[in-house]
């Protein structure tokens, strides 16, 4: 379940849309803290295949943009999103980055919530190496960064455009050494038909998924780099319950390296969270009884 209002519209297209208490008409919920986590939404900056595809939608069928990478106004576009995950705070809450296997999101996300700092000339094990696919970037460093775990639930939808066919699982970590990619099974792309596009129903019921299975998740704050069909197919199943304007600021289409941060609820304990804030009082026990149950218990008085 996500509900909310929302907070005015940040610097580089954040926008927050707050569920720990809703607002429809006069109706309000109140939610156990313990039972949400707030996820930073982002969708990966431009790529090649977005130039070549707006000008020419055939483009996304080319093998020329297999596994698109960056462009270099992608990369800037990264460089100010990092600039502002740092500026708001969000490099000090960010507790896990899950990224979607491929080069452009990977790109993304290590250059948005990478701490800054380059790795060139230290011992530890850098999130990207220098040059990476000829991108001219220096290395960038895991020093003091959160753990980045790449997933394959939030891949874009798939088959057909080659942009969204994946690399061998060994080349993407030859490149990115830091990143975790343990979680994929598959070392080639198994996932990916050449004649087969996935249905939006599909990619909305793969998004339910990795939703279910963020819940198993012990990290309350989690960054989601990951693309534009898997995000709008994902939150469409959300917000029917919100106001209108609400509703516009969860469906709206993401633009590229924009960032939206949602707090999701756990309606339907699929999560074993225990609260770390909560306090059960009465330490040492005594008395103490309301003045309203005690009108109840002594209606002569």
């Amino acid at each position: 379940m996500l509900q909310g209002t929302s907070s005015r519209l940040r610097p580089y297209l954040q926008r927050k849309v707050v569920v720990k208490v809703s607002q429809l008409g006069d109706c309000y919920n109140s939610l156990p803290l313990h039972r949400t986590k707030t996820l930073h939404l982002v969708r990966h900056a431009q790529g090649v295949h977005n130039v070549e595809g707006e000008k020419d939608f055939t483009a996304y069928k080319s093998e020329e943009f297999f596994d698109a990478q960056l462009t270099p106004l992608g990369w800037e576009q990264v460089d100010n999103l990092h600039k502002h995950v740092h500026e708001c705070g969000l490099d000090k809450k960010v507790e896990l980055v899950i990224v979607s296997p491929l080069l452009r999101t990977l790109q993304t996300a290590v250059g948005s919530f990478g701490p800054g700092g380059d790795a060139d000339g230290t011992n530890v094990t850098p999130l990207m190496v220098a040059n990476a696919k000829y991108s001219n970037r220096s290395a960038i460093s895991s020093i003091t960064s959160p753990p980045f775990v790449a997933v394959e639930l939030c891949r874009e939808q798939l088959g057909v455009h080659p942009c969204d066919r994946r690399r061998s699982i060994w080349e993407y970590r030859t490149i990115f050494p830091a990143i975790d990619f343990s979680l994929i099974e598959d070392e080639e792309d198994v996932l990916w038909e050449a004649d087969v596009r996935e249905s939006r129903k599909a990619v909305a019921a793969r998004g339910m998924k990795f939703i279910n299975w963020l819940w198993t998740r012990k990290e309350t704050e989690i960054a989601v780099v990951t693309h534009s069909a898997f995000l709008l197919q994902t939150l469409s199943a959300f917000g029917d319950d919100c106001h209108p304007t609400v509703q516009k600021e969860i469906h709206n289409c993401f633009a590229n390296c924009e960032l939206r941060s949602v707090v999701i609820v756990d309606n339907g304990l699929i999560g074993s969270d225990t609260s770390v804030t909560n306090y059960p009082g009465k330490i040492p026990s005594g008395l103490d009884l309301p003045s309203a149950a005690a009108t109840n218990k002594h209606p002569e008085k």
